[in-house]
Protein backbone atom coordinates (compact mmCIF):
# COMPACT_ATOMS: atom_id res chain seq x y z
CA UNK A 1 0.00 0.00 0.00
CA UNK A 2 1.15 3.53 -0.66
CA UNK A 3 -0.04 7.11 -0.60
CA UNK A 4 -2.71 8.06 -3.16
CA UNK A 5 -2.10 10.85 -5.64
CA UNK A 6 -4.23 13.28 -3.62
CA UNK A 7 -4.77 13.44 0.14
CA UNK A 8 -6.78 15.74 2.37
CA UNK A 9 -5.53 16.96 5.74
CA UNK A 10 -8.27 17.32 8.36
CA UNK A 11 -7.73 20.22 10.81
CA UNK A 12 -6.97 19.60 14.45
CA UNK A 13 -10.01 20.39 16.60
CA UNK A 14 -8.65 19.70 20.07
CA UNK A 15 -5.35 20.43 21.81
CA UNK A 16 -2.51 17.95 21.34
CA UNK A 17 0.36 17.08 23.63
CA UNK A 18 3.06 15.10 21.85
CA UNK A 19 6.75 14.28 21.77
CA UNK A 20 7.82 13.53 18.22
CA UNK A 21 10.91 11.61 17.15
CA UNK A 22 12.24 13.07 13.92
CA UNK A 23 14.57 11.14 11.57
CA UNK A 24 18.23 12.12 11.27
CA UNK A 25 19.56 15.14 9.43
CA UNK A 26 19.83 14.68 5.67
CA UNK A 27 22.60 17.26 5.44
CA UNK A 28 24.67 15.54 8.11
CA UNK A 29 23.93 12.00 6.88
CA UNK A 30 25.14 12.62 3.32
CA UNK A 31 28.22 14.47 4.52
CA UNK A 32 28.96 11.67 6.98
CA UNK A 33 28.61 9.01 4.27
CA UNK A 34 31.30 10.71 2.18
CA UNK A 35 33.59 11.17 5.18
CA UNK A 36 33.05 7.53 6.18
CA UNK A 37 34.07 6.35 2.70
CA UNK A 38 37.22 8.49 2.99
CA UNK A 39 38.03 7.23 6.50
CA UNK A 40 40.84 4.90 7.46
CA UNK A 41 38.75 2.05 8.84
CA UNK A 42 35.15 1.05 9.59
CA UNK A 43 32.73 3.81 10.56
CA UNK A 44 29.30 3.17 12.11
CA UNK A 45 26.74 5.92 11.51
CA UNK A 46 23.95 5.81 14.10
CA UNK A 47 20.67 7.67 13.60
CA UNK A 48 21.32 8.08 9.87
CA UNK A 49 18.36 9.24 7.80
CA UNK A 50 17.01 6.66 5.36
CA UNK A 51 15.21 8.50 2.59
CA UNK A 52 15.42 8.92 -1.17
CA UNK A 53 18.36 11.34 -0.97
CA UNK A 54 20.44 9.26 1.44
CA UNK A 55 19.60 5.99 -0.32
CA UNK A 56 20.84 7.60 -3.56
CA UNK A 57 24.15 8.39 -1.85
CA UNK A 58 24.50 4.87 -0.46
CA UNK A 59 23.73 3.32 -3.85
CA UNK A 60 26.31 5.54 -5.57
CA UNK A 61 29.00 4.66 -3.05
CA UNK A 62 28.23 0.98 -3.50
CA UNK A 63 28.50 1.42 -7.28
CA UNK A 64 31.93 2.94 -6.66
CA UNK A 65 32.92 -0.26 -4.83
CA UNK A 66 32.43 0.58 -1.14
CA UNK A 67 31.19 -2.03 1.33
CA UNK A 68 28.17 -0.60 3.15
CA UNK A 69 25.83 -2.42 5.54
CA UNK A 70 22.42 -0.95 6.36
CA UNK A 71 20.39 -2.08 9.37
CA UNK A 72 17.04 -0.85 10.69
CA UNK A 73 16.98 1.48 13.68
CA UNK A 74 14.53 0.17 16.32
CA UNK A 75 14.13 3.66 17.79
CA UNK A 76 13.02 5.41 14.57
CA UNK A 77 11.54 3.87 11.44
CA UNK A 78 12.97 6.68 9.29
CA UNK A 79 16.54 5.99 10.39
CA UNK A 80 19.15 3.34 9.79
CA UNK A 81 22.45 2.27 11.30
CA UNK A 82 24.90 2.38 8.41
CA UNK A 83 28.32 0.73 8.56
CA UNK A 84 30.85 1.93 5.96
CA UNK A 85 34.29 0.47 5.35
CA UNK A 86 36.49 3.46 4.57
CA UNK A 87 39.36 3.07 2.13
CA UNK A 88 41.60 6.06 2.93
CA UNK A 89 40.64 8.00 -0.19
CA UNK A 90 40.84 5.07 -2.60
CA UNK A 91 37.86 4.57 -4.96
CA UNK A 92 37.81 0.92 -6.06
CA UNK A 93 35.72 1.14 -9.22
CA UNK A 94 36.47 3.24 -12.28
CA UNK A 95 35.25 3.41 -15.86
CA UNK A 96 36.59 4.26 -19.28
CA UNK A 97 35.72 7.15 -21.56
CA UNK A 98 33.63 4.69 -23.60
CA UNK A 99 31.95 3.15 -20.52
CA UNK A 100 32.17 5.47 -17.52
CA UNK A 101 30.85 4.41 -14.13
CA UNK A 102 27.20 5.54 -14.06
CA UNK A 103 26.07 7.36 -10.91
CA UNK A 104 22.38 8.27 -10.69
CA UNK A 105 21.82 11.06 -8.15
CA UNK A 106 18.08 11.59 -8.57
CA UNK A 107 17.24 15.12 -7.42
CA UNK A 108 19.69 15.05 -4.52
CA UNK A 109 21.80 18.20 -4.66
CA UNK A 110 24.10 16.95 -1.91
CA UNK A 111 24.80 13.70 -3.76
CA UNK A 112 25.35 15.49 -7.08
CA UNK A 113 27.75 18.08 -5.66
CA UNK A 114 29.59 15.95 -3.06
CA UNK A 115 30.18 13.05 -5.46
CA UNK A 116 31.40 15.34 -8.25
CA UNK A 117 34.36 16.30 -6.08
CA UNK A 118 34.73 12.86 -4.48
CA UNK A 119 35.16 10.91 -7.76
CA UNK A 120 38.08 13.14 -8.73
CA UNK A 121 40.06 11.04 -6.24
CA UNK A 122 39.49 7.93 -8.37
CA UNK A 123 41.33 6.90 -11.51
CA UNK A 124 38.95 6.74 -14.43
CA UNK A 125 35.74 8.20 -15.83
CA UNK A 126 32.50 8.77 -13.90
CA UNK A 127 29.17 9.97 -15.33
CA UNK A 128 26.76 11.69 -12.92
CA UNK A 129 23.15 12.22 -13.95
CA UNK A 130 19.75 12.61 -12.30
CA UNK A 131 16.14 13.52 -12.96
CA UNK A 132 15.27 16.42 -15.26
CA UNK A 133 15.08 18.99 -12.43
CA UNK A 134 18.55 18.01 -11.22
CA UNK A 135 19.83 18.67 -14.74
CA UNK A 136 18.52 22.25 -14.40
CA UNK A 137 20.15 23.01 -11.06
CA UNK A 138 23.41 25.02 -10.93
CA UNK A 139 26.79 23.27 -10.90
CA UNK A 140 29.03 25.71 -12.77
CA UNK A 141 30.94 27.13 -9.80
CA UNK A 142 31.87 23.65 -8.59
CA UNK A 143 32.92 22.47 -12.05
CA UNK A 144 35.05 25.59 -12.49
CA UNK A 145 36.79 24.84 -9.19
CA UNK A 146 37.44 21.21 -10.14
CA UNK A 147 38.97 22.33 -13.44
CA UNK A 148 41.12 24.82 -11.53
CA UNK A 149 42.39 21.88 -9.49
CA UNK A 150 43.37 20.22 -12.78
CA UNK A 151 40.59 17.69 -13.27
CA UNK A 152 38.77 17.11 -16.53
CA UNK A 153 35.04 17.91 -16.30
CA UNK A 154 32.96 17.36 -19.45
CA UNK A 155 29.53 19.01 -19.47
CA UNK A 156 27.65 20.63 -22.34
CA UNK A 157 26.30 23.47 -20.18
CA UNK A 158 28.11 23.17 -16.83
CA UNK A 159 25.18 21.24 -15.39
CA UNK A 160 24.35 17.55 -15.15
CA UNK A 161 24.80 15.18 -16.86
CA UNK A 162 28.57 15.38 -16.50
CA UNK A 163 31.53 13.09 -17.09
CA UNK A 164 34.43 13.57 -14.67
CA UNK A 165 37.89 12.15 -15.21
CA UNK A 166 39.36 11.20 -11.84
CA UNK A 167 43.12 11.32 -11.66
CA UNK A 168 43.72 10.99 -7.92
CA UNK A 169 45.29 13.44 -5.52
CA UNK A 170 46.75 16.76 -6.65
CA UNK A 171 48.75 19.16 -4.47
CA UNK A 172 47.07 22.30 -5.72
CA UNK A 173 44.52 24.95 -4.85
CA UNK A 174 41.27 26.40 -6.10
CA UNK A 175 38.72 29.06 -5.25
CA UNK A 176 34.96 28.52 -5.15
CA UNK A 177 31.91 30.78 -5.19
CA UNK A 178 28.94 29.95 -2.98
CA UNK A 179 26.47 32.61 -4.10
CA UNK A 180 24.17 29.98 -5.66
CA UNK A 181 24.85 27.08 -3.32
CA UNK A 182 27.11 26.52 -0.32
CA UNK A 183 27.15 22.84 -1.32
CA UNK A 184 29.88 23.69 -3.84
CA UNK A 185 32.28 24.61 -1.04
CA UNK A 186 31.16 21.71 1.14
CA UNK A 187 31.79 19.27 -1.71
CA UNK A 188 35.39 20.45 -2.05
CA UNK A 189 36.03 20.61 1.69
CA UNK A 190 34.80 17.04 2.30
CA UNK A 191 37.39 15.59 -0.10
CA UNK A 192 40.10 18.25 0.33
CA UNK A 193 42.20 16.44 2.92
CA UNK A 194 42.45 13.22 0.91
CA UNK A 195 42.87 15.15 -2.34
CA UNK A 196 45.56 17.41 -0.85
CA UNK A 197 43.61 20.44 -2.07
CA UNK A 198 43.72 23.96 -0.69
CA UNK A 199 40.20 25.38 -1.01
CA UNK A 200 39.60 29.12 -0.86
CA UNK A 201 35.99 30.31 -0.56
CA UNK A 202 35.26 33.59 -2.34
CA UNK A 203 33.53 36.35 -0.33
CA UNK A 204 33.24 34.00 2.63
CA UNK A 205 30.94 35.41 5.32
CA UNK A 206 30.48 32.76 8.05
CA UNK A 207 27.12 34.27 9.06
CA UNK A 208 25.83 33.67 5.54
CA UNK A 209 27.36 30.22 5.07
CA UNK A 210 26.03 28.08 7.95
CA UNK A 211 26.17 24.86 5.92
CA UNK A 212 29.87 25.46 5.21
CA UNK A 213 30.42 25.90 8.95
CA UNK A 214 28.53 22.62 9.46
CA UNK A 215 30.87 20.88 7.02
CA UNK A 216 34.01 22.27 8.66
CA UNK A 217 32.90 21.31 12.17
CA UNK A 218 31.72 17.90 11.03
CA UNK A 219 35.10 17.19 9.44
CA UNK A 220 36.81 18.28 12.65
CA UNK A 221 34.75 15.96 14.88
CA UNK A 222 34.43 12.96 12.54
CA UNK A 223 36.17 9.67 13.47
CA UNK A 224 38.48 9.62 10.44
CA UNK A 225 40.39 6.60 11.77
CA UNK A 226 37.20 4.59 12.22
CA UNK A 227 34.63 4.50 15.00
CA UNK A 228 31.05 5.55 15.69
CA UNK A 229 29.35 8.80 14.73
CA UNK A 230 25.85 9.74 15.94
CA UNK A 231 23.74 11.84 13.58
CA UNK A 232 21.41 14.35 15.18
CA UNK A 233 17.72 14.81 14.24
CA UNK A 234 16.91 16.92 11.21
CA UNK A 235 15.77 20.32 12.45
CA UNK A 236 14.39 21.32 9.04
CA UNK A 237 12.04 18.34 9.31
CA UNK A 238 11.35 19.16 12.96
CA UNK A 239 10.17 22.64 11.96
CA UNK A 240 6.82 21.25 10.79
CA UNK A 241 6.01 20.07 14.31
CA UNK A 242 7.55 23.04 16.12
CA UNK A 243 5.65 25.35 13.78
CA UNK A 244 2.38 23.72 14.78
CA UNK A 245 2.81 25.17 18.27
CA UNK A 246 2.93 28.69 16.85
CA UNK A 247 -0.40 28.47 15.01
CA UNK A 248 -2.61 27.02 17.73
CA UNK A 249 -3.39 29.73 20.26
CA UNK A 250 -7.18 29.65 20.19
CA UNK A 251 -7.94 26.48 22.13
CA UNK A 252 -9.40 26.94 25.60
CA UNK A 253 -7.10 28.58 28.18
CA UNK A 254 -4.65 26.17 29.73
CA UNK A 255 -5.11 23.60 26.99
CA UNK A 256 -2.78 24.86 24.27
CA UNK A 257 -1.23 22.43 21.83
CA UNK A 258 2.29 21.56 22.98
CA UNK A 259 4.52 19.55 20.68
CA UNK A 260 8.13 18.78 21.57
CA UNK A 261 10.77 17.10 19.45
CA UNK A 262 12.87 14.42 21.12
CA UNK A 263 16.66 14.72 21.26
CA UNK A 264 16.85 18.33 20.09
CA UNK A 265 20.43 18.94 18.88
CA UNK A 266 22.94 20.38 21.31
CA UNK A 267 25.19 21.62 18.51
CA UNK A 268 24.37 24.48 16.16
CA UNK A 269 25.59 22.61 13.07
CA UNK A 270 22.15 22.93 11.51
CA UNK A 271 20.99 26.51 11.00
CA UNK A 272 17.39 25.39 11.52
CA UNK A 273 18.16 24.46 15.11
CA UNK A 274 17.27 28.13 15.73
CA UNK A 275 13.75 27.69 14.31
CA UNK A 276 11.90 27.57 17.69
CA UNK A 277 13.36 30.96 18.62
CA UNK A 278 12.05 32.52 15.43
CA UNK A 279 8.58 31.15 16.14
CA UNK A 280 8.38 33.25 19.32
CA UNK A 281 6.53 35.96 17.44
CA UNK A 282 5.71 39.34 18.96
CA UNK A 283 2.03 40.15 18.41
CA UNK A 284 2.71 43.86 18.23
CA UNK A 285 5.20 44.14 15.38
CA UNK A 286 5.98 42.60 11.99
CA UNK A 287 8.33 39.63 11.90
CA UNK A 288 11.43 39.49 9.67
CA UNK A 289 13.26 36.37 8.58
CA UNK A 290 16.37 36.03 6.40
CA UNK A 291 17.31 32.92 4.44
CA UNK A 292 20.90 34.17 4.46
CA UNK A 293 21.43 34.60 8.20
CA UNK A 294 18.46 33.30 10.19
CA UNK A 295 17.04 30.05 8.83
CA UNK A 296 17.68 27.40 6.20
CA UNK A 297 14.96 25.28 4.60
CA UNK A 298 12.72 25.84 7.63
CA UNK A 299 12.09 29.36 6.38
CA UNK A 300 9.61 27.67 4.01
CA UNK A 301 7.66 26.46 7.05
CA UNK A 302 7.53 30.03 8.32
CA UNK A 303 6.37 31.31 4.93
CA UNK A 304 3.57 28.74 4.68
CA UNK A 305 2.30 29.56 8.17
CA UNK A 306 2.80 33.34 7.95
CA UNK A 307 -0.84 34.18 7.07
CA UNK A 308 -1.73 32.79 10.51
CA UNK A 309 0.75 35.03 12.33
CA UNK A 310 -0.68 38.03 14.22
CA UNK A 311 1.11 40.64 12.08
CA UNK A 312 2.67 41.17 8.67
CA UNK A 313 5.81 39.10 7.96
CA UNK A 314 8.82 39.73 5.73
CA UNK A 315 10.91 36.86 4.36
CA UNK A 316 14.13 38.14 2.83
CA UNK A 317 17.21 36.89 0.92
CA UNK A 318 15.26 34.04 -0.70
CA UNK A 319 17.32 33.80 -3.90
CA UNK A 320 18.70 30.32 -3.20
CA UNK A 321 15.18 28.93 -2.86
CA UNK A 322 14.71 29.60 -6.57
CA UNK A 323 17.32 27.01 -7.66
CA UNK A 324 16.47 24.10 -5.39
CA UNK A 325 13.98 21.24 -5.87
CA UNK A 326 11.65 23.70 -7.59
CA UNK A 327 11.44 27.47 -7.97
CA UNK A 328 10.34 27.67 -4.37
CA UNK A 329 9.68 31.40 -4.09
CA UNK A 330 7.25 31.35 -7.00
CA UNK A 331 5.74 28.05 -5.83
CA UNK A 332 5.08 29.31 -2.29
CA UNK A 333 3.54 32.55 -3.55
CA UNK A 334 1.34 30.73 -6.06
CA UNK A 335 0.02 28.09 -3.66
CA UNK A 336 -0.52 30.49 -0.75
CA UNK A 337 -2.45 32.79 -3.06
CA UNK A 338 -4.70 29.84 -3.96
CA UNK A 339 -5.52 29.60 -0.26
CA UNK A 340 -6.52 33.26 -0.04
CA UNK A 341 -3.27 34.54 1.45
CA UNK A 342 -2.09 38.05 0.61
CA UNK A 343 1.46 37.63 -0.68
CA UNK A 344 3.66 40.16 -2.44
CA UNK A 345 6.85 39.04 -4.22
CA UNK A 346 9.40 41.80 -4.70
CA UNK A 347 12.91 40.80 -5.69
CA UNK A 348 13.94 37.99 -3.36
CA UNK A 349 11.52 39.06 -0.61
CA UNK A 350 8.04 37.78 0.16
CA UNK A 351 5.76 40.01 2.23
CA UNK A 352 2.79 38.18 3.73
CA UNK A 353 -0.19 39.81 5.43
CA UNK A 354 -1.91 38.43 8.49
CA UNK A 355 -5.33 37.22 7.31
CA UNK A 356 -6.10 33.93 9.03
CA UNK A 357 -9.87 34.43 8.85
CA UNK A 358 -9.81 34.77 5.04
CA UNK A 359 -7.97 31.52 4.29
CA UNK A 360 -9.57 28.53 2.63
CA UNK A 361 -8.39 25.12 1.54
CA UNK A 362 -7.15 24.39 -1.97
CA UNK A 363 -5.57 21.63 -4.03
CA UNK A 364 -1.87 22.27 -3.54
CA UNK A 365 0.59 21.56 -6.32
CA UNK A 366 3.80 20.29 -4.73
CA UNK A 367 6.05 20.57 -7.82
CA UNK A 368 7.56 17.24 -6.74
CA UNK A 369 9.10 19.15 -3.83
CA UNK A 370 9.03 17.39 -0.48
CA UNK A 371 9.06 20.62 1.52
CA UNK A 372 6.11 22.09 -0.35
CA UNK A 373 4.07 19.00 0.58
CA UNK A 374 5.01 19.13 4.25
CA UNK A 375 4.61 22.90 4.65
CA UNK A 376 1.08 22.93 3.29
CA UNK A 377 0.13 19.80 5.22
CA UNK A 378 0.92 21.73 8.41
CA UNK A 379 -1.13 24.70 7.18
CA UNK A 380 -3.96 22.18 6.70
CA UNK A 381 -3.93 21.45 10.43
CA UNK A 382 -5.53 24.87 10.81
CA UNK A 383 -7.24 25.57 7.46
CA UNK A 384 -10.05 23.20 6.39
CA UNK A 385 -10.14 21.69 2.92
CA UNK A 386 -6.39 21.47 2.32
CA UNK A 387 -5.57 18.82 -0.27
CA UNK A 388 -2.01 17.85 -1.23
CA UNK A 389 -1.14 16.55 -4.69
CA UNK A 390 1.66 13.98 -5.08
CA UNK A 391 2.21 13.66 -1.31
CA UNK A 392 4.64 10.79 -1.86
CA UNK A 393 7.31 13.34 -2.82
CA UNK A 394 8.12 13.55 0.92
CA UNK A 395 10.12 10.33 0.42
CA UNK A 396 13.04 12.57 -0.55
CA UNK A 397 13.82 13.35 3.10
CA UNK A 398 10.94 12.22 5.36
CA UNK A 399 9.08 9.16 4.02
CA UNK A 400 7.14 8.58 7.25
CA UNK A 401 6.09 12.24 7.69
CA UNK A 402 2.37 11.61 7.22
CA UNK A 403 2.56 8.62 9.54
CA UNK A 404 3.99 10.97 12.18
CA UNK A 405 1.10 13.39 11.69
CA UNK A 406 -1.49 10.64 11.96
CA UNK A 407 -0.05 8.57 14.83
CA UNK A 408 -1.90 8.83 18.12
CA UNK A 409 -0.39 11.18 20.73
CA UNK A 410 2.11 11.31 22.31
CA UNK A 411 4.04 9.76 19.38
CA UNK A 412 2.12 11.77 16.79
CA UNK A 413 -0.55 14.44 16.42
CA UNK A 414 -3.54 12.18 15.79
CA UNK A 415 -4.38 13.95 12.53
CA UNK A 416 -7.01 12.41 10.26
CA UNK A 417 -5.72 12.11 6.70
CA UNK A 418 -8.10 11.09 3.92
CA UNK A 419 -7.84 9.92 0.36
CA UNK A 420 -8.54 13.11 -1.57
CA UNK A 421 -10.57 11.28 -4.22
CA UNK A 422 -12.69 8.90 -2.12
CA UNK A 423 -12.81 10.69 1.24
CA UNK A 424 -11.83 7.50 3.06
CA UNK A 425 -9.51 7.73 6.03
CA UNK A 426 -6.05 6.37 5.27
CA UNK A 427 -4.44 3.74 7.46
CA UNK A 428 -0.96 3.88 8.97
CA UNK A 429 0.50 1.66 6.24
CA UNK A 430 -1.12 3.70 3.47
CA UNK A 431 0.59 6.88 4.73
CA UNK A 432 4.17 5.78 4.05
CA UNK A 433 5.80 7.41 1.03
CA UNK A 434 7.41 4.85 -1.28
Amino acid sequence: MSLPELIEIMPLKTPVSARITVPGSKSITNRALVLAALADGVVTLEGALWSEDTEVMVNCLRTLGFEIKVEKDPAEAGNRTIVVTGLCGIIPNAGTIEEPVELFVGNAGTAARFLSAFVCLGHGFYRLHGIDRMHERPQASLFESLRELGYRVDSANDKLPVVIHGTGTRSTSCSVRIDQSSQFASALLLSASRGNWDVNISEYNPEQAPYVIMTEELIESFPSKGGTFVIEPDTSSASYFVGTNAIFTDFEPGADTMIDVNHWPKTMWQIDTAFPRFMEIDDAKPARFSRATDLGDSIMTGIALAPLFPAKSFFEDLGRLRVQECERVEALRTELTKCGAKVVEQGDTLTIESNANELQGAEIDTYNDHRMAMCFAVLGLKVPGMKIKNPACVKKTFPNFFQKLAAAPPDGLGVEIRDGATGERLSHDELFAE
